[in-house]
């Protein structure tokens, strides 16, 4: 069962690094140039869309995230057996990074494109907010409440 736990810890690490490399490949992708970056930036319309599309996926998805992992810990994932409890938890924490990187994808996107200072501040909101999902095998033991044998 320790191998078990530790190599769930493992996964939700790499997980983790996959998230944080996302922005890391964008910003590299964005600074190096082409001729997709600033496409858009003198559309008025084009701005007003993605700033808005930008703003309300972190306005809805960074508190989604953090809050349906919670419902799900406790309503699904504690009421069933520590294997499928193991599992449900690393599936769970890759939907939650997941709905973070939608909008770091958006913002990051709108602000090399539409070079909105706007998209980056939503970007860096859903980056701290995955702050709040930093893996180990400490907070796995926590949140499943497992103690250490």
């Amino acid at each position: 069962m320790e191998e078990k736990i530790k190599r769930v810890a493992s996964r939700t690490k790499m997980l983790f690094v996959y998230f944080w490399m996302l922005p890391v490949f964008l910003v590299v992708f964005g600074e190096t140039g082409g001729e997709w970056v600033g496409a858009y930036a003198g559309d008025v319309r084009a701005t007003y869309f993605a700033e808005t599309v930008t703003i309300l996926l972190t306005a809805v998805l960074v508190p989604v995230s953090l809050k349906l992992f919670s419902w799900v810990l406790t309503k699904k994932i504690d009421v069933v057996a520590i294997t499928d409890a193991l599992r449900l938890y690393v599936l769970w924490s890759g939907v939650r990074l997941a709905l973070l990187a939608v909008p770091v994808l958006a913002g990051f996107l709108t602000y090399y494109m539409i070079l909105s200072n706007k998209g980056v501040l939503c970007a860096l909101i859903a980056l701290t907010a995955s702050l709040f999902c930093l893996p180990g095998e400490n907070r796995l033991r926590k949140e499943l409440h497992i103690d250490k044998e």
